[in-house]
């Protein structure tokens, strides 16, 4: 049994289900994001594993221990909210020492474990102030610090970064991989910011509609999404309706398509495509073997990379290229052929439903 284990978990609130049989095993100093749109439940379901809520199915399990029905209290779990909850008529110390001084550690023991939590997030010298005089990015330190002093068995991060500025957060969140690395805790990172959850994560696990739509490895969910859902939430990414054929290839709107591996289904069966804009060319080369002509509809300068929304006859498809001074991209409405190789191509699964998630 993995270190966290979360079997068959569902939460009703009423009438309304919003976690469905959420089947999930995470092993002991994993970092896991549950990653997905407002409302699809992955808040619900940190907070069931916090103890914040009771499951109405299943059970949860930590360090072999069924912990279902245990108080948040006793769970030894370590919480960082979105909106900090720091005590803000208690100095910096005093808010990291806060669960030691409720666990009735002695104050011999209290002292020298909050200097250390305070150098590991690089704030000794903050110690005496109150939350009102730090910055967002501050506070959220001191609540990462307060949370990890018990020495928690699972950290639980509920969207710690939203909000805070563009810059910050990137900081931040290198910090959060960072310790969370050298400590080797157990963790889950709840957000619904894609490019984070593919940066940190060891695995990520995609929800909607409180079930989970895939899970995997940052590589792997976003290389190869076996949804439509998770293909159009994480990443961009351009489908194309076609036609299965023989073999390896897809008619899209009459023209052939070769994949690395043959789609399901039978010939003349509906076919999704996917393609990523990175893997999109306007220059043949042997390995990129299909060809579809198209209409340059827009340009999208992006710094260090220039997107191009491209008109095809079986929909639309965005391409990026790299921003060079002396090749101007080509201009609206231009005619243009694009180029991709099999292996960067491939059909989304037909109807695919997700299984049990467990780590690799």
């Amino acid at each position: 049994m993995s270190f966290l284990q979360i079997s068959n978990v569902s939460k009703r609130f009423g009438v309304n289900t919003v976690v469905r049989d959420f089947d999930l095993g995470v092993e002991r100093g994993e970092f896991v994001s549950f990653l997905g749109p407002s409302g699809c439940g992955k808040t619900t379901m940190l907070r069931m594993i916090a103890g914040f809520e009771t499951p109405s199915a299943g059970n949860i399990v930590i360090d072999g221990e069924d912990v279902t029905d245990t108080r948040p209290n006793r769970r030894r779990i370590g919480m960082v909210f979105q909106a900090y909850a720091l005590f803000p008529n208690l100095s910096v110390a005093d808010n990291v020492a806060f669960g030691l001084k409720v666990a009735g550690r002695p104050k011999s023991e209290i002292e020298p474990r909050v200097a250390e939590m305070l150098a590991l997030i690089k704030l000794p010298h903050l110690a005496e102030r109150y939350p009102y005089q730090l910055s967002g990015g501050q506070q959220q330190r001191v609540a990462l610090a307060r949370a990890l002093a018990p020495s928690p068995r699972v950290l639980l991060l509920d969207e710690p970064l939203s909000a805070l500025d563009a810059q910050i957060r990137l900081s931040l969140r290198e910090e959060i991989r960072a310790l969370q690395r050298e400590l080797g805790i157990t963790t889950i990172f709840v957000t619904h910011d894609q490019e984070e959850a593919l940066s940190i994560s060891d695995r990520i696990v995609v929800m909607s509609d409180g079930r989970i739509e895939q899970c995997g490895a940052p590589f792997e969910i976003y290389n190869r999404p076996t949804s439509r859902f998770v293909a159009s939430f994480v990443g961009t990414l351009s489908l194309l309706d076609g036609v299965r054929e023989s073999g390896s290839t897809v008619a899209v709107n009459g023209t052939s398509v070769t994949l690395a591996e043959p789609p399901q289904g039978a010939t003349g069966a509906p076919v999704t495509l996917a393609l990523r804009p990175e893997a999109v060319k306007l220059e043949p080369s042997p390995e990129r073997i299909n060809r579809l002509s198209a209409r340059v509809e827009d340009t999208q300068f992006l710094g260090s990379v220039v997107r191009l929304k491209l008109s095809v006859a079986g929909g639309i498809i965005l391409a990026d290229t790299f921003n060079r001074p002396t090749a101007p991209p080509p201009l609206r409405g231009a005619l243009v052929d694009l180029y991709f190789s099999p292996s960067d191509v491939f059909a989304l699964k037909p109807g695919a439903a997700p299984g049990p998630a467990t780590a690799a």
